[in-house]
């Protein structure tokens, strides 16, 4: 008997136009593997994901920014098509929240967890966590929300140089914008500058007390709170590199046992009733040693494959078999497991491994994804440099015009064309 119900089978959302997302390639093999048959609705234009052997048909994603009822008419066209239920697995915020709130909408076509009201939306809203972790006791940075420029000036002196800055909706930045969704602020003016640029953002500006980054101080976790509530597979990972350095994305993680981060993790899924998919980031303190919730993401991470346990469970695994009914085997944690994101961390790739490593894009079961984002990233890292060297490429100084040259091109021109310069 195969691990998944494999008559059921499961449809991944992705709004974000990220070519680069592993987490979806991850979602892709991890279903796939085990006999699902996986529908993808993303972008396929310059992403390595339908090169996935595992990937049973690509469909057009919504377009960025999309409504609730574009979002919705997608799903229903995948539907059709299918003819039967399937466990869908939203892999951005803006669609796991797009999902949450059309639940109803979307049941008789999905098998989707029962999370309460609009908990996705406050979770991933960075100004609403920062209450939420409050009501459950769960350690986060002092957050301000100013209401005004000067206010945003006189927060950020109130909280110390340097800070964070967060959009607190970050999915609906506007693409092309140079936003970005967190950044560090070293001046008061800075706060207010950013501040200006609201109406742009789409949401709230918070301003955040600045946890400096250090050896083993940020960590993830990744888990599946199942309809009971227990927190079943993943595990907590240390961040060992991210990309950028300091604040980014995770390109090397390690499964590390820390009872601390579990029990946190928990902690807040028992406070707030959540249900499904859970990753979470947290910054240890370096003065008073306590881990303060950072982000809190209602849906699978990028990395979340690191978490495959002895038995083969990870979080996506472990929706599929709650949502379908089946029992979900027992297996035990692989302490030192390492995840690299090649492109990110192309070193890491190369050195051995003594207690094991997924990479993000090369498989030997699988290797045309590997190959095709190899050839893609080399095109965007010198698509960047060309365009960082025409950014500073110095302006050529004007050439002084003779000066009888410049009386026959004054006399050549119209008495209109005279006035105009």
């Amino acid at each position: 008997m195969p691990l998944l119900d494999t008559r059921v089978p499961a449809v991944l959302l992705r709004i974000d136009r990220n070519p680069f997302h592993h987490g979806t390639l991850g979602a892709v093999r991890s279903l796939g593997r085990a006999g699902v048959e996986v529908h993808v609705v993303a972008d396929a234009t310059g992403s390595p994901v339908h090169r996935s052997r595992y990937a049973h048909r690509m469909h057009p994603p919504p377009s960025p920014g999309a409504p609730e009822r574009e979002i919705l008419a997608a799903l229903h066209r995948v539907a059709e098509r299918i003819a039967r239920p399937a466990v869908l697995v939203p892999l951005d915020d803006a669609s796991a929240i797009a999902v949450s709130r059309a639940r109803d909408d979307l049941a008789p076509s999905y098998l989707l967890p029962e999370l309460p009201g609009a908990l996705a939306e406050r979770v991933a809203d960075k100004a609403e966590l920062a209450a939420l972790c409050a009501s459950a006791d769960v350690p986060h940075p002092v957050t301000l929300v100013p209401d005004s420029p000067a206010r945003a000036a006189d927060d950020a002196r109130r909280l110390g140089l340097p800070l964070v800055a967060k959009w607190s909706r970050p999915w609906l930045l506007p693409a092309g914008s140079g936003l970005r969704s967190t950044q560090v602020v070293r001046s008061a003016q800075q706060a207010r500058e950013l501040y200006l640029r609201t109406g742009e953002a789409g949401s709230r500006l918070l301003l955040q007390a600045y946890l400096p980054p250090g050896p083993d101080r940020d960590w993830f976790f990744h888990g599946y709170a199942d309809r009971s509530g227990t927190v079943r597979a993943g595990g907590p990972g240390r961040k060992q590199l991210s990309w950028p350095r300091g604040a980014g994305l995770t390109a090397v993680g390690r499964w590390t046992p820390n009872p601390e981060v579990r029990a946190l993790a928990e902690r807040l899924v028992d406070a707030l009733g959540y249900r499904g998919v859970l990753d979470l980031d947290f910054r240890r303190c370096g003065a008073t040693g306590r881990y303060h919730l950072l982000d809190f993401n209602p849906r699978p991470g990028a990395q979340f494959r690191l978490f495959a346990d002895s038995a083969g469970l990870d979080v996506v695994r472990a929706l599929h078999l709650d949502l379908t009914g089946r029992e979900m085997p027992d297996g035990d944690p692989v302490a030192g497991r390492a995840f690299v994101v090649e492109n990110y961390a192309p070193f890491a790739a190369l050195r051995t491994a003594p207690g094991g490593r997924e990479l993000a894009w090369y498989a030997r079961d699988d290797r045309g994804p590997g190959w095709a984002m190899w050839a893609l990233w080399c095109r965007h890292v010198s698509g960047r440099l060309r365009e960082r060297l025409a950014a500073t490429a110095p302006v050529p100084a004007p050439r002084a015009i003779p000066r009888a040259a410049s009386r026959a091109v004054s006399s050549s021109l119209t008495d209109n064309e005279k006035a105009s310069s």
